[in-house]
């Protein structure tokens, strides 16, 4: 299992790695929380182009989402996919819901 980090590069636009737990065994230790949040977003909802609000895990529960980034590319994850978004200033990504089914997610807020 990998984990998605969104993050904001020297450039000033979102980029996107993977993080192996097995590479980065911070990740497996427990971090602290504020708080959570489950929503509900219908098929076809997009969000343009935005920052994370906050560092914050947000986890796909069901449905599927694409990511989009300023270089053009699109990523989609489905459930169980794990993203940590970091990109709190620059360009930002935009996120669309896919599919005929809504999305179901989990953020988790994270400790500055």
């Amino acid at each position: 299992m990998a984990i998605i980090r969104l993050f904001t590069g020297d450039d000033g636009e979102t980029h996107m790695e993977e993080l192996d737990p097995e590479v980065h065994p911070e990740l497996t230790e427990i971090h602290e929380a504020k708080g959570v949040r489950f929503r509900v977003s219908p098929a076809g909802y997009f969000s343009d182009w935005h920052n994370a609000p906050r560092r914050q895990y947000v986890i796909n529960l069901s449905g599927e989402v694409e990511i989009g980034l300023k270089d053009g590319s699109v990523h989609r994850f489905g459930p169980g996919h794990v993203t940590l978004a970091e990109d709190v200033t620059g360009s930002g990504h935009t996120t669309r819901v896919v599919g005929d089914s809504p999305r179901v997610s989990a953020t988790i807020t994270l400790e500055d």
